[in-house]
Parts: C-alpha cells; sequence; structure tokens
C-alpha cells in the first residue's frame, strides 16, 4: 500500500485497526504520521483519543495498554508508535497486533531500516498490518519528483533550477520539501522559482557549485575550473569538500559505467542523468573527451584525494589546494 493510498483512505474515513510504516525514506512515513497525529481525529476528540508514544522511551506495557483502551466519547482513537526502530522488547507487540482493536488505530513508524520479515513479528506485520514500505527514491526519477512537487503546489521552475536544487541536495526528500517551503515563503505572489532565489533561500551559488565543476571538468575547463574552487575557497561552508567529491565521483562512476555498455546511446543511457537528454549527450561526450583509461584514473585519483581530504597521507593540505591538486591531475 502506497502513503497516497493511506491517507485517501483515511479521508473517507476507512481505518484499519494496525499501520505499520518502515524503510529509508523518512518523507513519506512522517507524512502520514503527522496526517494520524493532526487530521484523524478532530481537535475536541483527541484530547482523550490521541496517544504519542517515542520508541527510544516507550514501554512495550505502555503502548500496548493504551492500544486496548476503548475511546472516549468517540468512535476511535489514535496511538502512534514513532521512532520504534529505537524500542526495546518490540516483539512484545506480536500478541497486540495479532489480536488488535477494531476501535484504535495503531500507527508505527519504524525508519531506517525494515525488520525482518522471516521473525515472528515480522510475520505478523506482513499478515495483520497495513505494511507501507518507504524506499529512497532513485536518482534518476529525482527530477521528475521535483518537478510534480513544485507543478502540485501551483509553482514552476527550470529545468536548471531543479537541477541545480538536486544536485545540492541529493535525495533527501524531507530537506528538498524543506528548502522549496523555504523558498516559496519568500516569493509573494510569485509562481516562478529561480535559480536567483536558490541562490539567496537556499545558500548555492548558481554559478559556483558542484555541479558547475562537473561542468567545467567535463569539457576539460581547467581556468573555469579553478575560478569554482577558489570560490569554494573563500565558501567552505557553502560548498564543503566533503559534498564536492561525491559528487564527482559519482558523476565519473557513471561515465565509467558507460564504456562497460553496449547500447551506448542517449537513450540507454539517460536514466543515469536523470532522465535529462542533454545531460546525456554531454556525459556521452566527456566519456569520448577522456576515454576509459583517463575516466579509470580520475575515480582512482577521487578516492585518493576523499582520503586525504580526512586527513589520510596528507599532513593538512587546506580543501581548496587538495581540490586544485585533484582537478589539475584529472584534466592533465
Amino acid at each position: 500500500m502506497s502513503a497516497e493510498k493511506i491517507l485517501s483512505d483515511w479521508k473517507k474515513k476507512l481505518f484499519k485497526p494496525v499501520y505499520w510504516l518502515e524503510g529509508e525514506e523518512d518523507y513519506y512515513i512522517d507524512k502520514v504520521i503527522n496526517y494520524a497525529e493532526h487530521s484523524i481525529l478532530p481537535e475536541s476528540e483527541a484530547g482523550f483519543n490521541l496517544s504519542v508514544f517515542y520508541g527510544k522511551d516507550a514501554n512495550w506495557s505502555d503502548v500496548v495498554n493504551a492500544c486496548m483502551r476503548y475511546p472516549m466519547f468517540a468512535e476511535k482513537q489514535v496511538v502512534l508508535l514513532k521512532e520504534a526502530q529505537q524500542m526495546k522488547d518490540i516483539d512484545k507487540l506480536e500478541n497486540y497486533i495479532e489480536h488488535p482493536l477494531v476501535s484504535t488505530i495503531f500507527v508505527v513508524s519504524h525508519k531506517e531500516k525494515t525488520i525482518s520479515k522471516v521473525t515472528k513479528l515480522g510475520k505478523l506485520v506482513k499478515k495483520n498490518t497495513e505494511l507501507f514500505l518507504s524506499e529512497k527514491i532513485k536518482d534518476y526519477k529525482l527530477v521528475d519528483w521535483v518537478t510534480d512537487y513544485v507543478k502540485a503546489q501551483d509553482f514552476t521552475m527550470s529545468q536548471k533550477g531543479i537541477l541545480l536544487l538536486v544536485d545540492h541536495l541529493g535525495n533527501d526528500l524531507n530537506r528538498i520539501v524543506n528548502e522549496l517551503e523555504k523558498i516559496t515563503v519568500n516569493l509573494g505572489q510569485r509562481k516562478t522559482i529561480t535559480e536567483d532565489d536558490i541562490e539567496k533561500y537556499v545558500g548555492v551559488s548558481k554559478e559556483y557549485n558542484a555541479f558547475e565543476l562537473q561542468a567545467a571538468m567535463s569539457k576539460k575547463d581547467l581556468a573555469k575550473a579553478i575560478r569554482i574552487i577558489q570560490y569554494f575557497e573563500g565558501n567552505p561552508k557553502a560548498v564543503p569538500i566533503q559534498l564536492v567529491l561525491p559528487a564527482l565521483y559519482g558523476y565519473f562512476s557513471k561515465l565509467y559505467i558507460i564504456f562497460g555498455m553496449s547500447d551506448k546511446s542517449e537513450t540507454a543511457i539517460k536514466s543515469f542523468f536523470y532522465n535529462n537528454p542533454y545531460a546525456a549527450k554531454e556525459a556521452l561526450a566527456t566519456a569520448k573527451m577522456y576515454g576509459y583509461e583517463e575516466v579509470e584514473r580520475a575515480l582512482l585519483l577521487l578516492h585518493e584525494y576523499n582520503l586525504k581530504s580526512v586527513g589520510v597521507n596528507d599532513s593538512g593540505t587546506s580543501d581548496g589546494s587538495l581540490l586544485k591538486e585533484m582537478v589539475v591531475k584529472i584534466m592533465g
């Protein structure tokens, strides 16, 4: 069952006794839990019929006792168990999950990982609950996800702006949504999100960022790459080396994969690059310019300088100097 289906059912007042939300992507779990906490029950009923527990501090017996109570002056009560992955003796919930009370809506948030389905509890979760698995969104789907989200909020955003945001924030959906909300509340009546807005409110330069450094390196434009790195030196908190190196490693890893593919067409590799045909075309040109051996060498250098950035085989060279040295070697 999807998060959208759960929320759709709840809005129609269709409830199951137990919902188990698990997985690595917090965004959808938080969305469902937030609705359960604030929207299932009217405010007049929530004071008597809403119980919230946190796994780290919760005692299993208190949770079960809350679930076994009957609602007061209402048809349903809601019991939430947040951060259930931190709960001791979570297996003690087995008996209640096997025999839940129909007047209780019990919602469990089990983040970061999934519960083993070979255990008794895991088998009961699979059999007796509405199970929702929240998986991390694939990189190639991120641009479409952000595009759809922005459109759903009645805003528009350029493709370059979306790529800039995604490249800076990665696939952390909660962070993406938070940053977009920060932007939109400052737009007034305007409905278009620009690259200037991203630079102003998210704090990533539209000209000097990891994405633009990658673009400069893909064309072997050493002068531009050095200018961008000099900006990084002056703004270390805005663009830390720990953000730059993984982005470059990811890009060159994709180029490396291309060499092993029988079909090297733009269509075949497009999914590696957010389904962007222009980015796929540029990647093919970069792969041709560098060649197999130079791409392999770039990956080895990126690994070497990642170790140096955390002090391995390095006596304290500045991040900016490390980046310059690495880029010269890669593009040399």
